[in-house]
């Protein structure tokens, strides 16, 4: 049957077409060959393989691993094709086809068109449709800030108000601010450490006086000594659960290795646990005024194959999911890691980048597939890098540091979390201040797009091959398109100079010069200038 209908697509070239192949059980033995046209490009799945994309021969991966960020069971071609599964399936690329193995749902491909970007409205419209809902607007018209690299794993009062007042008194407005791991006493111990924050609620008071909204870090980790907590959440049976044969039978948390140590894990496929954890983050909101969270962990790593749920069979990407989705519930939310989920109203953030021009080049290759995911409101982690390791020397690169804002600038969010005032001379921290400005000035596009996406799907930005198809663009990985009129070229390396590609039609830099056509040209960049090109 399967080589007929293989036939049957070879003939039937200009027509959609829908190959739905159903197996029993959770694996199969078989191989699912998806043709390719010659020089046909793929992108999908994970988000962190996103500097990988589009795929080159002999690229392989399984989607049963999130890879520390989002991931959906989507594939999505330059020719119109798109591949999805309700759950993960590894896959291959070869010459001229994508080879699907070890799915445990039915896979499904259709030609819905000729480019990338029907694919993916096809593919966002039958899987993944929007549902209308934008995440508050404080996410994307203002700068958001985070005090994870000022403060690390020292949290506190003192800390977090003169951060605060660092921003403003240096020219930035305020946004959202979120204060990281450590400013609980304990891991689902959901209190204020009361030696770090002395007066929590005069803090909370203080900072939205000051114009800004408060979330605060949180993940689904409950430390084992912590007896009170785990019995209360026990009553319930609200952990994944190990020592017994079924999960009725089991009365022990399953203990879970994470980054900040072994920890009992919440099973959100149980109400219990739903409850539990939702009556501490509202406690959190009635008492202080806490505004929302950042919802860290929900890996696939941390549920482990063997732990018992209430819901039974549950795997890893479910549990992920199901945290996802409870988040959701949350408007002022932010996270990391996710399963499918995408179309809604929920924040996500690139995983940890290092304080390196090497993961300053991911910036944009992942924001761009994080968008064609149907991940639309999304944030390329933090200003010069969030992952802390790369700052405990305390030196900085100030080059890099403007030129991360500038990448930052014109994406749908932006984060600080390092201050920039503290660590830039007053030329490049004024060209931090330029990137907010531009941004500023743009954001009436900006906001359009939010409501595009939050309506039709679409990406607020793009790779050039989305909007300008079959020009052979579709492996520039350093410029993006906001929209579908701006062309954005930020600059990646150390230096002033840098090659842009234009598409065809006729372009003109944002801050005026003179008309271009489409073709390639060697740009001045100073430190101060973000590449900007409109289409006329």
């Amino acid at each position: 049957m399967l080589n007929s209908m293989r036939k049957k697509i070879l003939s039937a070239v200009l027509l959609p077409i829908v190959i739905a192949v159903f197996f029993s059980g959770c694996k199969t033995s078989g191989e699912i060959v998806v043709p390719l046209e010659d020089g046909e490009a793929v992108w999908g799945g994970h988000i962190k393989d996103g500097s990988l994309m589009p795929f080159a021969p002999g690229f392989e991966t399984s989607l049963s691993y999130n890879l520390s960020n989002q991931v959906n069971p989507l594939l999505l071609t330059s020719e119109g094709k798109y591949i999805w599964s309700d759950a993960p399936f590894s896959f291959r690329i070869q010459e001229n086809s994508v080879v699907i193995t070890g799915n445990s749902a039915p896979v499904e491909w259709e030609k819905a068109g000729k480019t990338l970007s029907d694919a993916f409205k096809a593919a966002s419209r039958k899987h993944f449709p929007s549902d209308g809902v934008l995440p508050p607007s404080e996410f994307y018209r203002f700068p958001q800030y985070n005090t994870w690299i000022e403060l690390m794993y020292d949290q506190n009062q003192e800390g977090v108000l003169s951060y605060a007042e660092g921003i403003l008194s240096n020219g930035l407005p305020p946004g959202i601010i979120m204060i990281d791991d450590t400013w609980q006493e304990d891991y689902g111990k959901w209190v204020f450490h009361p030696g770090r924050f002395p007066d929590p609620k005069a803090m909370c008071d203080q900072l939205h006086a000051m114009g800004f909204k408060l979330m605060l870090w949180i993940c689904p980790f409950v430390s084992m000594d912590q007896y009170q907590i785990c019995r209360e959440i026990m009553e319930g049976k609200g952990f994944l659960l190990t020592g017994a044969r079924s999960w009725e039978e089991a009365s022990d948390p399953y203990p879970v290795r994470w980054w900040n140590g072994t920890s009992a894990v919440l099973d959100f496929s149980n109400e219990a646990a739903l409850e539990w954890f939702n009556a501490q983050l509202r406690r959190l909101m009635d008492d202080y005024g806490v505004d929302g969270f950042k919802f860290d962990a929900g890996d696939f790593d941390f549920y482990p194959s063997d732990a018992l749920a209430k819901g039974g069979d549950v795997p890893a990407w479910e549990q992920c999911s199901l945290f996802v989705e409870n988040a959701a519930s949350f408007p002022y939310n932010e996270l990391r890691a996710g399963w499918r989920n995408a179309g809604r109203p929920i924040v996500q953030r690139l995983h940890d980048k290092s304080h390196s021009w090497e993961d300053l080049h991911k910036l944009i290759p992942e924001m761009m597939a994080e968008s064609l995911m149907g991940f639309s409101f999304c944030c390329p982690d933090m200003v010069g890098g969030g992952s802390f390791e790369t700052f405990l020397s305390g030196k900085t690169d100030p080059d890099l540091i403007v030129r991360s804002a500038q990448v930052h600038a014109l994406m749908p969010m932006m984060q600080f979390s390092l201050a920039p005032w503290r660590v830039l001379d007053k030329e490049r921290y004024d060209a931090v201040l330029g990137c907010v400005a531009l941004r500023n000035s743009l954001l009436p596009r900006i906001e359009s797009l939010f409501l595009r996406a939050a309506s039709t799907g679409e990406p607020i930005v793009a790779p050039l091959e989305y909007v300008f198809p079959h020009e052979g663009l579709e492996n520039v990985v350093d410029q993006f398109m906001l929209g579908d009129s701006l062309l954005v070229a930020p600059m990646l390396d150390k230096g002033t100079s840098r090659s842009v590609i234009l598409p065809s039609g006729q372009w003109r830099s944002l801050d005026g010069g003179a008309i271009l056509e489409g073709g390639t040209y060697t740009i001045d960049v100073p430190i101060d200038i973000l590449p900007v090109f409109e289409r006329l």
